[in-house]
């Protein structure tokens, strides 16, 4: 997997060539949120990664200024229309995106987004120092608790245990601050809902919400599974995103032959 990352800022992953898929994952995420996707797609789309400044002390760090940094990114690459992923607040930046830019994306895809209600690790950290603790909070975010190597959580409980624990508190309560439940009905374009239903940060009733609220959104579910299916049940979450792709192309082709 050949990883590109600039030396300027924004800076992000890209892989692959054909029409680009921008992908945005949560606040403990990182690339390797969506590795797995990323191989099942490399060879047909360009899919870019935005690596998230979310530590930088110099920057006020808020839902809003990441929304920025995709923005400046989509600039700075050129991107005339591509498709839009977010998983977790990954999703709730995608929404902030499509509100200021309908006629950039192509089509929205939300996996266990923010921006409606959220039950993550809380405001605070009474026990970051815990590391039982911190390991715990990790494994609820799956229905597999396995799928919380002590890679991730080894990474989990360092930055919670750091400086830049602030930046972690200031993005977590902007998420809950900025509610989008009266501008999801702005947003006319095609969005698949994939779900975990087992999720407990973003549980069932926020997927079958969202459908309610977004005009054109399609809701699938995925046995047994968290917060992050695309990690989590990667074969369920692309048969379910191909299927997507392919009803936009069919969509596509009646349109043209009409």
């Amino acid at each position: 997997m050949n990883e590109t990352v600039p030396v300027n800022q924004p800076r992000y992953a890209s892989f692959g060539q054909g029409e680009p898929i921008v992908m945005l994952y949560g606040l403990f995420g990182s690339v390797k949120t969506f590795h797995p996707l990323i191989e099942h797609l490399q060879g047909r789309y360009q899919v870019i990664v935005p690596i998230f400044p979310f530590y930088e002390e110099t920057i006020r760090m808020d839902i809003f200024t990441l929304t920025e940094f995709v923005e400046k990114l989509v600039e700075e690459l050129s991107l005339d229309k591509f498709h839009l992923l977010g998983n977790s607040m990954g999703g709730h930046i995608a929404l902030l995106y499509v509100l200021r830019h309908p006629a950039k994306v192509h089509s929205l895809i939300l996996s266990g987004s923010s921006g409606l209600f959220e039950s993550g690790m809380g405001d605070t950290f009474p026990r970051r120092q815990d590391y039982d603790y911190i390991k715990s909070k990790t494994e609820l975010t799956f229905y597999d608790p396995k799928i919380a190597t002590k890679e991730l959580v080894d990474e989990i409980f360092t930055t919670v245990n750091s400086r830049r624990v602030l930046q972690i508190l200031s993005l977590a309560k902007s998420t809950i601050r900025h509610n989008l439940e009266n501008e999801l009905s702005f947003i006319d374009i095609d969005c698949c809902l994939i779900w975990g239903r087992n999720d407990t940060i973003t549980p069932p009733e926020v997927a079958k919400d969202f459908q309610k609220k977004l005009p054109r959104a399609s809701l699938s579910w995925i046995d047994q599974c968290g917060h992050v299916p695309m990690l989590e049940q990667p074969a369920a979450f692309n048969s379910i995103l191909d299927s997507f792709f392919l009803s936009l192309y069919q969509k596509k082709t009646r349109s043209v032959s009409a």
